[in-house]
């Protein structure tokens, strides 16, 4: 599904914020980033969303190599992933309902079908009461909310979070692992960059960790390298327990909803 070949990349005329990275993610994985501030997380999910280029090295994504692709070939695999952004991307204009419809929209879906998907999930979340809210009048931790909810709806092949939990408290940080644990399950490939190793220590799953602009993919619990065929079965752990808490239904599971709006390009995709 995602495959990097000695990739380095920098910025401008700096040094190499990454160098010699090299792995392979099977479909339907799951797995952490971890690695201290500066390490290059960050720099990491951007080439995996394609918003920048490597310095060197190949990026090979869907069989297909990303690295040498044209600009305007980028919006067909954007399509296919979601991003939770440390930054949120709401548009101020819209509400909550509407950010999170707003993929659904764009796909050509009939609109009491899309209310009704978008309100279960939001409720789910945890934000039944600010729906109607525009993202000015939202805290940091129900922008991110929202922004997690967008970035599933459609259930990407690919979903990539900048540390969705880091705004939440621990309850809501349990719901949101839910629902990336049952996405992994129906087959989305996974990466959760975050801090916070109780979660990972929780839900078990492997690591890529960067130090030093360096990668180390760790086994789940141990601290030795993994191989590539040992990677983590999301059919073995089950998410019900990161599950109990007082908000909303308790088990949610994210509906397929490309086959009904087929793809979606979102403001941002013709950016490279």
């Amino acid at each position: 599904m995602i495959h990097f070949d000695n990739i380095g990349m920098r910025y401008g005329m700096g040094s190499e914020v990454l160098k010699d990275i090299s792995f392979n993610l099977k479909p339907g994985s799951l797995h952490f980033l971890t690695g201290p501030s500066g390490a290059g997380k960050t720099s990491l999910l951007k080439l995996m969303y394609l918003a920048q280029r490597p310095s060197r090295g190949k990026i090979t994504m869907f069989n297909e190599d990303v690295t040498a692709a044209e600009r305007g070939a980028l919006p067909k695999f954007r399509r296919k992933i979601g991003v939770v952004f440390q930054d949120f991307r709401l548009l101020d204009h819209l509400s909550a309902v509407e950010n999170v419809a707003l993929p659904l929209w764009i796909s050509g879906g009939k609109n009491i079908e899309i209310e009704e998907h978008v309100e279960e999930l939001l409720t789910w979340v945890g934000l039944k009461d600010r729906m109607k809210a525009r993202p000015p009048t939202l805290s940091g931790g129900e922008k991110q909310r929202v922004a997690i909810a967008r970035a599933v709806i459609k259930r990407p092949d690919i979903l990539l979070a900048d540390e969705p939990t880091g705004n939440v408290d621990p309850a809501i940080a349990k719901r949101i692992m839910h629902l990336f644990v049952e996405l992994n399950k129906l087959g989305t490939t996974t990466v959760i960059a975050t801090h916070d190793m109780n979660l990972v220590a929780e839900i078990g799953a492997d690591r890529m960790h960067l130090q030093d602009g360096r990668l180390h993919m760790i086994r789940a619990g141990e601290n030795k390298p993994l191989r590539e065929d040992e990677q983590f079965d999301p059919t073995e752990f089950d998410s019900r327990k990161l599950n109990q808490d007082e908000f909303g239904p308790k088990d949610y599971r994210p509906k397929d909803y490309r086959t009904t709006y087929g793809d979606t390009t979102l403001a941002g995709d013709e950016a490279s």
